[in-house]
Formats: structure tokens, C-alpha cells, sequence
């Protein structure tokens, strides 16, 4: 239970420290925790409330985000100079934490698209998808030609290039191109889009046949493809590409909204450029607001699989079979691997904007980061850009680097994304509106053009967790049923693509 007093938030009774609500001077007597501040505490950092001896751990959340490197002191700052990571042992405890789901009756509803077969769309795009980088600029050029040129067709949000940097110069099978094909595969198969076409150079490794084909695609008037060369270069592929959004338009302007449940929802869950009061605000609100859905029906999609290292073992207890949590552990097992073979190590995060927010360790961030997933039962767990089918909440193995992970979530079906950020990320994910939920009251007013939701109001005392989570959620209805959200009103979402890129490129 979060008790703030003026100065510091103490998250735990058994917590070793306490986190700076604001800028806290040196030589400051914090009277609930007893102890007068050595130096400096900088707002959303961490303020020693006990003694640790060296080779100690310290905890907050009442779980271990480090071990002391040398002795720490009563009052003073805990950050990466007296504070890092170590080994050990997490205790699984699989199941042990699942409880029934107490789903809301009646369910909540919102206005969204519903498409001939019955899938539903919170957004109305027209996609063009490349194969491959060479198509990149064709494909933009298409797009382009309708900006600000569909007055007559109010019903469609848009024409969007979704562009990236690979597609050859890698294997033409093996992992890497399979992370390509499956996100491909779901953006063109994904509810918001009303019609998808595929362009691409021709030559590439990344064959447009071959990538249908394994992805038992085909093409349709609502799925098309063609390549740069077989039309006889740029200028003809361009007016190819045009006049197939033109023909598309008038049947994509027909739509119209109705109310559907809110199980319909697939909900992305994000946070990037996080803070010290990221775990302490915008998470567990976050995290709230997926409860919530749960209890109507849908689906939210935790992620971040770096960003959940050494706050796995809180999610496995929650784990509805032990196979699913063992899923997850597979996962984890990968990434200890990925990064050792690449000469990395899962401590590379936190980011230096992290850092300087507050966040001292990568166990610390995913104490935090985890907190968006909400206290409801794990139910099923996808590798990146799967497609997410499961009902409640789920975990998604994607890279902690914001564009990626999202890109994962949109491919698995994501109609709604959130994005937490307590620096000041600015964020899109077309065709799938996202929306940006400010930790702290300052960064919400310093830029309120882009984020749609503070909640710094729990740091500030005049909020709780559960009161901003209920905020959250009646945003997310009213995003899915067409509201813009702040990144859409600036143009955000199409430069966000970013299929993973595992392996050499060649």
C-alpha cells in the first residue's frame, strides 16, 4: 500500500529505501523514516531508510533490486554508486497466485468497426506494407499522394506506408525471417486495416510469394501485392499503387461504428523513458486499467521480456498451468542467452535516461515495468508478432526497446495501445492508436501536447492507483471508438514500424 508524506514515498514497510517525491536537500530531516539526508536526493530517486552492509541486498516493492557495493548509510543516496546487480534465487512458486476472474456484468461497450468476418477495428486505414527497404520510398509515394487529400472520405483515417530497413541481406530462411514474415503477416491480416498492399522490389530475399505462401495468404481485392520490377520501375509502380487505394476508397468510406463489448479490446501495454515514480504511478495504473479489461472480457499484452528480468517469478506464480509459466522462464532462458552470445548483458538496461530518472538496476525497472500487467491470472505466452487469441491477460516476448515491442503487439492483434513514459516519450503505432500516460504532473504539464493522461496525480497525493486506472480505461473506450488520441493529432505511428531484426545482416 503506496503512503506518501511530504517529502518521500515508502512503497513498503520492509522496503530498504524510500523514493524522493521531489528534490530533497542535503542535510533534510524526513521525521517518518527518521533519518537527515546526507546530499542531494533528486526527485524519484532513492533515500536510504536503513543501514545496508556491504554485499547486502536492498529492496523495494519488498523485492530485491540490488545488493549494496560497499556500505550504505542511513539517509543517504542509493543510486549506481553503491548499488548493483547480483545472483539470486527466485522462488517460482507456479499457480500459486491464480484466482477466479469476477467479470463485470453487464460488460462495458465502445463504438467500434465490425469487418465482414466478424473481426472488429477501433481504427479505419488503408495499409501499404514493403517486402523489403528497397520498396520503402514507392510505398511512401503511394501514401503520400492521399494526405490531406481524403475530404471525401470521412470514414477512412488514412493511407499508411508502413516502411522498414530490412527484408535482404539476411537469410532467406531461419529465425530472423520468420520475426519478418509473421509481422507482416499480422499487420496485413490486422482488423484496422480495411484493405493492405504489399509492394516490393522484386529480387529481394524476402519474396512476397514466398512470405504469402508460408503464411497461407492469398491475394484478394482487400490483399494485394506487386513488385517494382515486374511494373517497369518507380513512376509506373507509384501510379499502380495509386490507382488500387483509389479504387479501394469509396467501399473502405462505407464503414460505419456500433457499439460491440469491450472483450473485442486487445490491449498493447508499453513503457519507455520510465522514471523512479514509473513503478510507483503510470504502472500500477496502467496495471489497473488491464484489470479492468480482464473483468470485461478482453485481452491486455504484457511485454518486455528484458524489462520483466528478475520480476519473472511474480508472474509465473500468477501462471493459470505451469506449461504456461515455464513458457515464459524459455523466454527469459533465450534472452540470457541472445545477450552473452552477443556480448551484452541484461543490465545494458536500464537506458541513461533511466538512470537519470531514479531507475538504478534492471531488476528495479521490472519490478516497475511489470506492474502495467495488473494482478490478474497469466493466461497464455506468444513470441513476438504471434497472434494473440487467448482472452485475458498474456505476456508477449518482445525486445524493451519501445518501437519493436509495439510493432510485436500491433502484429499480434493490438487494436489499443498505452504507453507509460516518465521522461517524455513521444510515441505512434499506426494503424493503432496509442495513447501516452505521463508518471508525474510535471512532465505531464511540461508536455501536455503529447500526453493524454497524468498520473502524477498518485505521487501528488490527490489520486489512488485504482481511481487513475478506472480514468485509464474510460479513455481506452472512448479511444477505440474513434477518439484521436495525442500522437494521432501529431501525425505520429508510421516512422514507429519496426519489424525485429535478429541475426547478421550480410
Amino acid at each position: 500500500m503506496l503512503q506518501a508524506a511530504d517529502l518521500t514515498i515508502r512503497l513498503n514497510p520492509d522496503d530498504d529505501v524510500v523514493i524522493a517525491r521531489v528534490e530533497i536537500p542535503a542535510g533534510t530531516q524526513i521525521q517518518r523514516e527518521g533519518v537527515r539526508t546526507e546530499s542531494v536526493i533528486p526527485a524519484g530517486h532513492k533515500l536510504a531508510a536503513r543501514a545496508v552492509a556491504q554485499g547486502g541486498p536492498v529492496r523495494r516493492y519488498n523485492q530485491i533490486i540490488g545488493f549494496a557495493t560497499r556500505p550504505i548509510r542511513p539517509g543517504e543516496h542509493v543510486h549506481v554508486h553503491n548499488l548493483a546487480m547480483g545472483e539470486f534465487e527466485r522462488d517460482y512458486a507456479f499457480c500459486s497466485g491464480v484466482k477466479p476472474v469476477e467479470y463485470a456484468q453487464p460488460g462495458a461497450t465502445f463504438q467500434g468497426i465490425v469487418r465482414q468476418d466478424g473481426r472488429v477495428a477501433t481504427r479505419n486505414y488503408i495499409g501499404i506494407l514493403t517486402s523489403v527497404n528497397c520498396s520503402a520510398t514507392v510505398a511512401r509515394m503511394v501514401a503520400d499522394h492521399f494526405k490531406n487529400n481524403l475530404a471525401d472520405y470521412p470514414n477512412v483515417d488514412g493511407v499508411v506506408a508502413l516502411t522498414h530497413k530490412t527484408g535482404c541481406g539476411m537469410a532467406s530462411e531461419g529465425e530472423g525471417m520468420e520475426l519478418l514474415r509473421r509481422t507482416l503477416t499480422g499487420y496485413a491480416q490486422h482488423p484496422n486495416f480495411y484493405a493492405a498492399i504489399s509492394i516490393g522490389l522484386g529480387c529481394e530475399a524476402n519474396q512476397i510469394n514466398t512470405w504469402m505462401g508460408s503464411a497461407k495468404l492469398k491475394v484478394s481485392e482487400k490483399l494485394q501485392a506487386f513488385t517494382i520490377q515486374e511494373k517497369g520501375g518507380t513512376t509506373k509502380a507509384v501510379q499502380d499503387g495509386i490507382a488500387r487505394v483509389k479504387a479501394l476508397l469509396p467501399e473502405a468510406n462505407k464503414v460505419q461504428r456500433t457499439p460491440v463489448p469491450a472483450s473485442h479490446l486487445i490491449l498493447g501495454l508499453e513503457c519507455g523513458g520510465s522514471d523512479g515514480y514509473s513503478g510507483i504511478s503510470a504502472n500500477p495504473a496502467l496495471g489497473a486499467a488491464a484489470d479492468l479489461l480482464v473483468r470485461h472480457g478482453g485481452t491486455p499484452i504484457l511485454s518486455e521480456t528484458p524489462e520483466i528480468y528478475g520480476a519473472e517469478h511474480l508472474l509465473t506464480r500468477r501462471a493459470v498451468t505451469r506449461e504456461v509459466g515455464e513458457k515464459l522462464l524459455a523466454r527469459i532462458r533465450w534472452w540470457e542467452d541472445y545477450t552473452a552470445r552477443n556480448r551484452m548483458e541484461m543490465n545494458n538496461n536500464p537506458s541513461p535516461g533511466n538512470k537519470a530518472g531514479g531507475l538504478t538496476t534492471i531488476l528495479e525497472k521490472s519490478l516497475g515495468a511489470a506492474a502495467k500487467g495488473g494482478t490478474m491470472n497469466l493466461v497464455e505466452v506468444y513470441e513476438f508478432a504471434q497472434k494473440v487469441t487467448a482472452k485475458g491477460f498474456v505476456f508477449m516476448d518482445t525486445p524493451g526497446y519501445d518501437p519493436v515491442s509495439v510493432t510485436g503487439h500491433v502484429a499480434g492483434g493490438a487494436n489499443v495501445v498505452c504507453f507509460t513514459t516518465g521522461r517524455g516519450s513521444v510515441y505512434g503505432c499506426k494503424p493503432s492508436p496509442s495513447l501516452k500516460l505521463a508518471t508525474n504532473s510535471r512532465l505531464y504539464q511540461n508536455m501536455e501536447e503529447d500526453m493524454d493522461i497524468n498520473c502524477g496525480t498518485i505521487v501528488d497525493g490527490t489520486e489512488t492507483v485504482e481511481q487513475v486506472g478506472e480514468r485509464i480505461f474510460r479513455l481506452i473506450l472512448e479511444t477505440a471508438s474513434g477518439r484521436k488520441s495525442k500522437s494521432e493529432l501529431l501525425g505520429f505511428g508510421e516512422d514507429e514500424f519496426a519489424p525485429w531484426v535478429v541475426g547478421a545482416t550480410m
